[in-house]
């Protein structure tokens, strides 16, 4: 492997996370939009909740699509494409979708919103096919977890400030009286997130960013001799991670099929965990819908604090570096959250506490060493015991643990895409579409919590997150053997290049 892949290619990255940052801007502003639509439109807490199931199935539509094409014509349409163009096009779907938004709101149709998102979700499913495996082929393979976690940690930059604008731009100021829920003022942000989508297309097309990632090449060349090996000389490791490359398909990888469910039940609790809160701050703590976007907000920059700590060891700093850093980079992030905050007029007083939340993130960082089987399963114990707590008491405690779930989600997705695509050699793109496919979980699950609110209570409904990590810690433990018996040992790797 030639010296290009030792480093991370940073002007090549920073160009590809911008499309990171719109996913989490749109994905956090639905759940403002959730309890808009379900007050205008007069909706069930479970019908309000197929605002997610169209945004996160039209990933699955999306994956599928993908398939029968590469199918039709003989060969991975994204190899075909080249992984840039790829990236346009899913810019250019989603932008389509953002148009439908207008007709929508000027004939107030819920399902013309719907299929607004849906869209919007379509051209998402391409964009995340082909970025996530783009942002660990764009450095050494050992840091390849902690650089899609520093993509994430730019995606919930956007989950931070996404609910804050829409609601801004909905209800006008924090301290203002406005308390409607205006469809018409939708319209408006959508519209100019459209306009962003096409910006960003244009940008991506004159970047650098690679069309044909030479780490594919790389992969079938050694492949060709049996071994699909990846070598570490910063570490003087050279892992063998698949023995045996006579695999005709992803499907044929356990770790894959086992990895598929994680991520379904891993969107799942992350979107539904954030979807349902509002309708229980307004009806169990008598919250006006105005004043729900900061904690909206505070959830999904969880997720950013949690992502900027684990990006740090991207950066291949020295080790007194690197713990400091690791301390530092959480509330830098907490930080960023009470400024956009500060800005949009919110009073700050309820939020310092949650900085010593931000204790327990850092120490599971600590424990976990960077190790991405390690750290899936403690913070799925976290993500538990989190929304354990929320379930057994009542009030702002309980807002603040649910809440927290977000730190503990903030690590988990390149985890486990991680440890899904580990050793698929030829077969990651398509293994990566699968994956991608699974992103409608988001929505499912979102769906389901939302009929148990309606059966019984919101509170109670929340049985369905510690349900999905439980699933997670599970699939922790059982993948590092799968990976053990075809010569993949994280312990190892990560021991080697840290």
């Amino acid at each position: 492997m030639s010296n290009e892949f030792q480093t991370t290619r940073w002007g090549q990255f920073i160009s590809l996370v911008i499309v990171f940052f719109f996913w989490g801007f749109v994905a956090a502003s639905n759940d403002i939009l959730i309890p808009v639509f379900k007050e205008a439109f007069h909706l069930s807490q479970g019908q309000s909740q197929l605002v997610s199931v169209a945004f996160y199935v039209a990933y699955t539509v999306g994956s599928i699509i993908y398939m029968i094409i590469s199918l039709a014509i003989g060969k991975d349409l994204i190899n075909k494409i080249g992984y840039k163009n790829a990236l346009i096009i899913g810019l250019v779907v989603s932008a389509l979708g953002t148009l439908l938004f207008y007709p929508a709101a000027n004939s107030e149709s819920f399902p013309l919103m719907l299929s607004g998102l849906f869209i919007v979700g379509l051209g998402f499913s391409l964009q995340q096919t082909v970025a996530n495996p783009l942002a660990i082929a764009l450095g050494p393979v050992n840091t390849g977890s902690q650089r899609l976690t520093l993509a994430g940690g730019i995606n919930n930059f956007g989950t931070t400030i996404g609910p804050l604008i829409v609601s801004f731009a909905i209800f006008g100021s924090a301290t203002g009286s406005n308390t409607d829920a205006s469809i018409e003022s939708v319209k408006i942000p959508y519209l100019c997130l459209g306009l962003a989508f096409i910006l960003v297309a244009v940008f991506l097309k004159f970047s650098k960013v690679p069309n044909k990632p030479q780490i594919e090449e790389s992969v079938e060349e050694v492949e060709e001799l049996g071994v699909d090996a990846i070598s570490h000389p910063e570490s003087n490791l050279e892992t063998k991670f698949v023995k045996n490359t006579s695999r005709k398909s992803a499907l044929s990888y356990p770790q894959l099929l086992l990895g598929m469910l994680a991520i379904f039940i891993y969107v799942g609790v992350e979107v539904s965990t954030a979807s349902n809160l509002p309708a229980y701050m307004e009806k169990d703590l008598g919250f006006l819908v105005k004043d729900v976007a900061p904690y909206i907000s505070l959830y999904w920059a969880s997720l950013m604090i949690g992502r900027w700590s684990g990006a740090v060891e991207a950066f291949n700093l020295s080790k007194s570096k690197e713990k400091f850093a690791k301390i530092l980079a959480p509330y830098l992030a907490f930080g960023v959250f009470l400024l956009v905050n500060l800005i949009a007029g919110h009073d700050l007083g309820p939020f310092y506490i949650y900085g010593v939340v931000i204790l327990v993130l850092i120490a599971a960082d600590y424990l976990s060493k960077g190790n991405p089987v390690r750290m899936l399963l403690i913070f799925s114990i976290l993500g538990i015991t989190a929304t354990g707590i929320g379930m057994a008491t009542s009030g702002m405690i309980s807002v603040y643990a649910f809440t927290s779930v977000g730190l503990f989600c903030s690590t988990l997705w390149p985890c486990i895409f991680t440890l899904a695509v580990a050793g698929l050699g030829k077969h990651t793109s398509q293994g990566s579409s699968f994956l991608i496919m699974m992103i409608m979980g988001g929505g499912i699950v979102s769906w389901i919590q939302g009929m148990i609110a309606d059966a019984t209570t919101i509170h109670f409904s929340y049985i369905v997150g510690i349900i999905c990590f439980a699933y997670l810690a599970f699939y922790a433990w059982r993948v590092k053997g799968i990976l053990k018996a075809q010569g993949i040992d994280y312990d190892k790797i990560v021991g080697g290049g840290h």
